[in-house]
C-alpha cells in the first residue's frame, strides 16, 4: 500500500507539471499572438528608416524659408519677399485646412486639432518610438521636395501621399524652427514633428531637415530679437539637436544647418555677418548630430544669391562663399548647401548669355546682368570655388523652382516675375533643372520649393511662396507633377 500510495503521488505529480507546462506554453502563445497583432512588435514592414535602400540687385531670398508671420497655430512659418488626388481625399483635407481671407488675414483651422503635447509645455514622457540609425545614403543625384508641414494627421497623411504615390519621389525637406520647438529652455512642443516625422517614416520618406531659429532667451544679449539670429553659445543650439535626432532617431536623414547667413534677416548678430562665427556655429552642431548617428548628412546653410554687398545687411553670396571656404566649411560639412529660385530665365541659361525678352514684365535677367539670376552660374560658380578649394565635396541645393501666378488672380508684391513665367514654363524649367543637375555631377540633393504652400495658405496671391506651389488652386496638379513623376526617383 505503501509503495502504491508514493507512485500514484509521482502520477499526480506528473500530472500536475505537465498541465501547468502545457498551460503556461498556451498561455505565451496567445500573449505572442495578440501583441504581434496589435502591432507592438516591429514585424520590419514599418517605416522609419531600417531599410532605406541606395538611394545691383534686389536680396534673393526667393522661395522663401520663412512664411509671414500670421500666428496660424499648426503651420511653419516660412517668408519669400524677393530680393535680387483622389477628389474626396482632397476635399476631406480641404475641410481640415486654415482657411485664409483675401487680404491674407490671420488663419484658424475649422476645428481645432488636439495636440499630443501641449503647446510649449513638457515633452511626454513616452515619445515616439525611434527607428534605427540612418543608412549610409548613396551619393547619386537624389530628388526631393519641400513640405509644408500640418499637425493635422489626415491633412499631412495627404502630403506624404502625394510625395510618394504620385511624384515618386523618396525625399522631403520639412524647415524646423528651434524657437517653436523650444520656446523656454527645456519645454519642448513636439506635436508637429510627432505628427510630420513619423508619417514621412510610415511612407518610407526620407527627411531633410531645415534646423534654423534661436528662441529669444538664447540669443547673443543685445541681438536684435526683430531679426533672426544665431545663439550666444553654439552648445545650446548643439543641445537641441541632440534632444531632435535622439527623438527622431532614424527618421532624419540630412540636417541643414542654418539658412541663408549671408543677409543679416537670417543672421542678425552683434558680431555682425561673421562667416568664421557660422563655421563655428557648423562644427558645434556638425558633432553633435554625428555623436547621435553618423550616417545623417550634414549640410552648410544655404546662402542667398545676393549682388548686394555692403557687409552689413548683406555678402554676395559669390563673396560669402569664399570667406565660408577660408573658414573651413569643407572641413565640416558633407554637403554645401546652395539656394536658387529662378526668376523668369531657364536653368540653362548663363548670366552674361540672356536673350532679350521685350515682352517679360521683369527686367533685372535682361537690364542688370549678374549670377544672382541665373541658376546655371550660380550653382556652377560655387561648385568651381570649391574645386578649385581642392575639395570633392557636392552641393545639396535645398531650394529650387520657379514662380507662377497665372492662375492665382494676382502676384506677390516684388514677384513680378511670377506673371512671366507659365505653369507649361514651370514644368519645362523643373525638367531642364533636374537633367543638368544629372549631367553636372556636382549636385547630391535638390529640393523643389515647394509642394503645397498652395492649399495650405488658401492660395493667397499676396503670399510670397504661393506661386512656386506646385498644388494649384481647385487642388489642379500642375504639369511639373508629370515631369517629376516621370522620373520615379523612387526607384532610382
Amino acid at each position: 500500500m505503501h509503495a502504491s500510495a508514493v507512485a500514484r503521488r509521482r502520477q499526480l505529480r506528473g500530472f500536475v507539471i505537465a498541465w501547468l507546462g502545457i498551460t503556461l506554453l498556451m498561455g505565451a502563445l496567445t500573449f505572442a499572438g495578440i501583441y504581434y497583432a496589435t502591432g507592438l512588435v516591429n514585424n520590419g514592414n514599418s517605416g522609419g528608416g531600417d531599410d532605406l535602400g541606395a538611394i545691383p540687385l534686389p536680396l534673393a531670398d526667393l522661395g522663401g524659408e520663412r512664411a509671414a508671420e500670421d500666428g496660424a497655430p499648426d503651420l511653419s512659418d516660412l517668408d519669400g519677399t524677393p530680393v535680387p488626388t483622389s477628389a474626396d481625399g482632397q476635399a476631406a483635407a480641404v475641410a481640415a485646412l486654415p482657411q485664409v481671407g483675401a487680404a491674407g488675414a490671420a488663419r484658424q483651422p475649422a476645428t481645432p486639432v488636439p495636440s499630443p503635447t501641449p503647446r510649449g509645455g513638457a515633452a511626454p514622457a513616452q515619445p515616439p518610438a525611434a527607428g534605427a540609425a540612418a543608412v549610409p545614403i548613396s551619393e547619386d543625384f537624389q530628388l526631393g521636395i519641400q513640405v509644408q508641414p500640418n499637425a493635422d494627421p489626415e491633412v499631412h497623411r495627404v502630403w506624404m501621399g502625394e510625395v510618394r504615390d504620385k511624384l515618386k519621389l523618396k525625399w522631403i525637406k520639412q524647415q524646423i524652427r528651434w524657437e517653436d520647438v523650444e520656446p523656454q529652455p527645456g519645454q519642448y512642443d513636439w506635436h508637429m514633428l510627432d505628427v510630420t516625422l513619423d508619417l514621412a517614416a510610415e511612407h518610407d520618406i526620407l527627411v531633410m531637415a531645415s534646423v534654423l531659429d534661436t528662441p529669444d532667451w538664447a540669443r547673443e544679449p543685445g541681438a536684435p530679437l526683430s531679426k533672426e539670429g544665431p545663439p550666444a553659445d553654439p552648445q545650446i543650439f548643439a543641445n537641441f539637436l541632440t534632444q531632435l535626432l535622439t527623438r527622431y532617431k532614424g527618421k532624419i536623414h540630412a540636417v541643414e544647418v542654418w539658412n541663408e547667413m549671408n543677409i543679416d534677416r537670417e543672421w542678425a548678430s552683434i558680431y555682425g555677418l561673421s562667416a568664421r562665427n557660422y563655421v563655428n556655429l557648423l562644427r558645434v552642431a556638425r558633432d553633435a548630430i554625428k555623436a547621435v548617428d553618423p550616417n545623417i548628412i550634414v549640410i552648410s546653410g544655404a546662402l542667398s544669391p545676393t549682388g548686394v554687398n555692403d557687409g552689413v545687411g548683406a555678402y554676395d553670396d559669390f563673396v560669402y562663399m569664399d570667406m565660408l571656404i577660408q573658414a573651413g566649411v569643407l572641413d565640416v560639412a558633407d554637403c554645401v548647401g546652395a539656394h536658387h529660385n529662378g526668376y523668369n530665365i531657364g536653368p540653362n541659361v548663363p548670366w552674361n548669355s540672356v536673350p532679350n525678352d521685350p515682352s517679360a514684365v521683369f527686367r533685372g535677367p535682361f537690364n542688370n546682368p549678374h549670377h544672382s539670376w541665373s541658376f546655371y552660374s550660380t550653382l556652377n560658380g560655387y561648385a568651381q570655388k570649391i574645386r578649385q578649394a581642392g575639395s570633392d565635396k557636392k552641393l545639396c541645393i535645398t531650394e529650387f523652382g520657379w514662380a507662377v501666378s497665372e492662375d492665382l488672380g494676382g502676384t506677390p508684391q516684388n514677384f513680378e516675375f511670377a506673371r512671366d513665367n507659365t505653369l507649361q514654363e514651370q514644368a519645362q524649367y523643373l525638367g531642364e533643372a533636374i537633367e543638368l543637375m544629372q549631367e553636372w555631377g556636382f549636385v547630391w540633393l535638390a529640393f523643389v520649393w515647394n509642394l503645397n504652400y498652395g492649399p495650405q495658405a488658401g492660395w493667397d496671391p499676396t503670399d510670397n511662396n504661393v506661386p512656386y506651389s506646385l498644388l494649384r488652386p481647385e487642388w489642379r496638379q500642375s504639369p511639373a507633377y508629370d515631369v517629376i513623376a516621370a522620373y520615379n526617383f523612387r526607384e532610382q
